[in-house]
């Protein structure tokens, strides 16, 4: 896939641009961990070890953050690029995370787990909305009964104006933060293969995959993280 090798190319400096092209990076990411965090606690209290599923999991930032959150998780984190999930294993392995990585795209089964949660940013924007609601409801499958699944995403404006002006906004943002002509040439890139879909049509998506508690706990502009549970059995 065209879009794999852009970021095989830059894995090794992917994480340098982060905080300048996503301008709402602390709360974005922030959210993100508060949203996945109480399941894994509840599995910790109850003496099991917490066990995430990190889709489309790059460098692995997410999970990185969800394990200073949650000391004792253990993340498997899941991509299509092999140079990205190297950086990944190098940074949890000095971290002292036990962690396991699999090579593989969000249209491949997914790992059987079941997990406590289930995380993914700005990854699953890359597949067709028939894609996104087919991974919806794979997901769902693997959580535990309660589990969550949280989705850290580039969403589309609901309306082609509204689309545009979130461009405007990501622009004027990533300059304001010193993002470079590269970085942002980089990231355009890498934009022309995204397939972003409206925030409410997501979460009308996860309630038809049988998530209840569908919400959106953060929004700026493009950047959304969303996402629901699996209902208590």
């Amino acid at each position: 896939m065209a879009v794999v090798s852009l970021f095989e190319a830059v894995a090794g400096s992917y994480d340098e641009s982060r905080r300048r092209l996503v301008p709402c990076f602390d709360d974005f990411y922030g959210t993100a961990v508060e949203v996945a965090a109480p399941p894994l606690r509840r599995a910790l209290a109850s003496g099991r070890t917490p066990s995430v599923l990190d889709l489309g999991a790059g460098t692995g930032l997410l999970s990185l953050l969800l394990a200073a959150a949650v000391p004792g998780v253990r993340p498997t984190l899941v991509d299509g690029a092999p140079a990205m999930l190297a950086v990944a294993e190098g940074q949890l392995t000095r971290r002292g995370v036990p962690h396991e990585t699999v090579v593989a795209d969000l249209t491949a089964p997914l790992p059987g787990g079941p997990y406590d949660a289930v995380v993914s940013a700005l990854a699953i924007h890359h597949l067709d909305d028939a894609g996104k609601r087919d991974l919806y409801r794979r997901i769902r499958q693997v959580l535990v009964p309660g589990g969550v699944f949280v989705n850290a995403e580039q969403v589309a404006g609901a309306t082609p104006d509204l689309d545009h002006r979130y461009d405007e906004m990501w622009l004027a943002q990533v300059l304001a933060l010193g993002a470079t002509e590269a970085e942002i040439a980089g990231a355009r890139e890498r934009m022309r293969h995204d397939r972003p879909a409206p925030l409410p049509d997501q979460c009308r998506w996860l309630v038809e995959s049988g998530f209840v508690g569908v919400d959106c706990f953060y929004k700026s502009w493009r950047f959304a993280v969303f996402g629901g549970r699996r209902e208590l059995e």
